[in-house]
């Protein structure tokens, strides 16, 4: 069970849980009608499969940075997992959920295929790139949506554009916090010169509130406007609005606590985990509701 355990918080299966309630919503918004029992199991185990090899192949490479930034839980820094299994597993990961979406369409192939290669580029050499890294890891977030536009439709929905939009620069933000939170190990180890080696960390910070802002306007606007299934929706609206409340709480606090900040950073990663977790179950629960009715 030990070897178990290390493998599914290597892979961070709980991430792959929100991949699944992203691309359920997306298909839902989008149109789930006709879509056949394979094809529907192939469009949740295709981004599991890939979630599950991007975060592998990230610790693989990351492993000394993760020891100066003192991560001594993760599977390889303890020795529960081999380097060179997590290498095996990350392939073998990306290689399966990559032909499974095959199952699918051409649309949902494409996706997957670009988006395991953008997976292992990003941990061998893009995270080191300014802004670039980021930007992937955003982009990560938004891509189960589009990948679930495509399972069922040919186009995307204005709707889900801006669903990706709220969710990219949230995601945008919460990396460049994270940034902030891994700045001894990135920068003695992997010698990165990111956003905030060039703009000072408060610089940093103020860049992230502004896009929690936007975000939050963005969530706003789509419940105010006529985008089904969001239009004042409450089932969508609170949730949602404590989503907003937490990231607020998150982007002001950056700037604003000066002591314990480890404390604090520790605390933030957690609290906007959890307000994204609470926004997908939100989009989730509004789509049920819309197809329901």
């Amino acid at each position: 069970m030990g070897k178990v355990s290390a493998f599914l918080r290597l892979t961070r299966v709980e991430h792959s849980i929100m991949l699944v309630i992203a691309v359920l919503a997306a298909e839902l918004v989008t149109g789930f009608g006709g879509l056949g029992a394979v094809k529907f199991v192939a469009s949740l185990v295709t981004p599991i499969l890939v979630s599950m090899g991007s975060f592998a192949i990230n610790d693989y490479f990351d492993v000394e940075a993760d020891k100066a930034n003192g991560f001594r839980d993760r599977p390889i820094v303890s020795g529960q997992i081999s380097k060179r299994e997590a290498f095996n597993s990350a392939v073998a990961l990306l290689v399966v959920g990559a032909l499974v979406s095959a199952l699918i369409n051409l649309y949902a192939l494409v996706i997957a295929i670009v988006f395991a290669a953008l997976a292992f580029l990003y941990s061998y050499r893009l995270k080191d790139t300014l802004l670039v890294g980021n930007i992937y890891i955003a982009f990560s977030m938004v891509i189960p949506f589009i990948y679930g536009d495509f399972v069922v439709s040919s186009h995307l929905k204005i709707v889900i554009i801006l669903v990706c939009i709220t969710i990219f620069l949230s995601g945008l933000a919460r990396e460049i916090h994270g940034m902030i939170r891994d700045r001894e190990g990135d920068s003695k180890v992997r010698r990165s010169k990111n956003v905030m080696h060039y703009i000072s960390e408060r610089g940093a910070g103020v860049v992230a509130m502004v896009l929690y802002l936007e975000a939050i306007a963005i969530s706003i606007y789509i419940f105010l406007n006529d985008y089904l299934p969001f239009y004042h929706n409450v089932i969508y609206i609170l949730p949602i609005a404590l989503t907003d409340v937490m990231l607020a709480y998150v982007a002001f606090g950056e700037l604003a606590i000066k002591r314990n900040k480890r404390d604090f950073h520790r605390l933030s990663r957690n609290l906007s985990l959890a307000a994204m977790t609470i926004a997908l179950l939100a989009y989730l629960a509004a789509a049920l509701l819309y197809v329901a009715i």
